[in-house]
């Protein structure tokens, strides 16, 4: 089932697309460095041309992570591969440091990714880390269900792949690896490592999950997270597949920002994959992070089943009318943020602007501007109304611009919708409902899949 040999070969990285080079995320830990040492023998046995790229992410946290970061260095110039530090600079948050560190660690090396032309970055998470995880998951899981936003789905653990910013794929070959294989191979390559102190910090929850992880049932616990992960992940696909086979079936939209289900969408026999995908629609048209709860959206999703009603959950309004189920963004706490180059606004819409002059906003068009739309078919023009009411639009001075950049507004050079709980970080195992809600909302494609050569490729496309 694992990689436990000594001779670790190539198939580690058969199931992955690395044609485009990749860049590889090395701290100078056992386990990014045995990933580096892994990947560099098989690109070049099988893509001599493909770029790698190794960065080191000094997150100025330790007085010892700049030395770290050299260390790196060296091992990289010995074995010829390029090499750069990307330092995570500025003040640090006093609390929920180690979320918002991996937040940087993310986003700088999907910008060493995109400066190279690299499709995708790989990580050096095994096996022992996927177990970690799905522990911690099923903890806070038995600990407070009601208030973790990931529900059940998350003991599926790390994803294969993970499309970071909806643009550069975070790849994971060794998770079916263990961590003594590979430092066992790089103790018979003569290749050292750091040791970070805060993994054996019980400070931390991963640390002193870790540390339990070494008693006596430590293997038995381990060989349970990860059936339980290839199980969750089994079941998360399927349910995946079918939410966005009804998605495709039962939704479209009418305008933007305006989602219309058919009534037979939560009359069918899959009620549990209809839910799935109710789910996701409320929180990509909310623009919210998370998921709603599935408790109070399955409460709602049965109350649509006995006709007419208006209801709000999770900033998403609901409307069941003859005409359909209809979905917007509701009319309360919208922003009015000042316009930058690059803005998800709303968490429902990505605007690049070519230009900012000084006092440009950007907030909802409001009322009076949607006034002017009439319906379209049998859509109740209030429900248009209020839906594009909510959209963005450009504000200077109190006065309400055009985005095609009439008067003195300046153009934007693009505003698209994002699907909100998948648009930081989108799961391989949920490829095939964001691919579906990406196409109902008119959303970007997802970027090409970084697996070849078997199903998960291109599966997103089918959905």
């Amino acid at each position: 089932m694992f990689d436990t040999e000594t001779d670790l070969s190539d198939r580690l990285f058969q199931d992955f697309d690395f044609s485009h080079g990749a860049v590889a995320a090395v701290s100078g830990g056992s386990d990014s460095t045995a990933l580096l040492i892994l990947l560099k023998r098989h690109l070049d046995r099988t893509l001599p041309a493909a770029r790698l790229l190794a960065v080191t992410i000094d997150h100025d946290l330790r007085p010892s992570s700049a030395a770290e970061a050299q260390a790196v260095a060296r091992l990289c110039a010995e074995h010829g591969i390029a090499h750069r530090t990307l330092v995570w600079s500025g003040r640090k948050p006093s609390t929920g440091l180690p979320a918002a560190a991996r937040e940087a660690r993310y986003r700088l090396l999907a910008e060493a990714a995109e400066a190279e032309g690299i499709r995708a970055v790989v990580t050096g998470h095994t096996a022992d880390d996927q177990a970690e995880t799905v522990l911690m998951r099923q903890a806070r899981e038995a600990e407070a269900r009601d208030e973790d936003p990931r529900d059940g789905r998350g003991l599926a653990g790390m994803a294969p792949a993970t499309l970071y910013d909806w643009r550069v794929w975070i790849a994971r070959p060794l998770l079916g690896t263990r961590r003594a294989a590979l430092r066992e191979m790089l103790k018979r390559r003569g290749i050292g490592w750091t040791e970070d102190p805060t993994n054996v910090d019980r400070r931390f929850e991963r640390p002193r999950l870790r540390i339990s992880l070494t008693g006596g049932d430590g293997e038995a616990r381990f060989m349970e997270a990860i059936a339980k992960a290839g199980q969750a992940a089994a079941e998360r696909e399927s349910l995946g597949r079918r939410a966005a086979a009804l998605i495709g079936a039962f939704a479209s939209q009418p305008a933007s920002g305006l989602v219309r289900l058919d009534g037979d969408f939560v009359n069918g026999e899959d009620s549990e994959a209809a839910v799935y995908a109710f789910r996701i629609l409320l929180a990509t048209v909310g623009g919210v992070p998370f998921l709603v709860d599935e408790a109070r959206c399955r409460a709602l999703f049965v109350r649509l089943r006995s006709g007419t009603l208006c209801a709000t959950l999770s900033r998403t309004v609901v409307e069941a009318r003859r005409a359909g189920i209809f979905l917007h963004r509701e009319g309360r706490n919208l922003p009015a943020v000042p316009a930058e180059e690059q803005v998800l606004w709303d968490g429902r819409r990505r605007i690049t602007l070519s230009d900012r002059p000084s006092g440009l906003v950007i907030a909802p068009a409001g009322p009076a501007a949607a006034k002017r739309f009439t319906a379209k078919g049998d859509v109740p023009a209030s429900l248009l109304r209020k839906a594009l009411a909510a959209e963005p639009a450009l504000w200077q001075g109190g006065e309400r611009l055009d985005f095609a950049g009439r008067d003195a507004a300046p153009p934007a050079t693009a505003i698209v919708p994002a699907v909100s709980p998948f648009a930081r970080f989108l799961p391989s195992f949920d490829l095939r409902p964001a691919a579906a809600v990406a196409a109902l909302i008119g959303a970007p494609p997802l970027p090409p899949s970084p697996f070849s050569g078997h199903d998960r490729d291109g599966a997103w496309a089918k959905a």
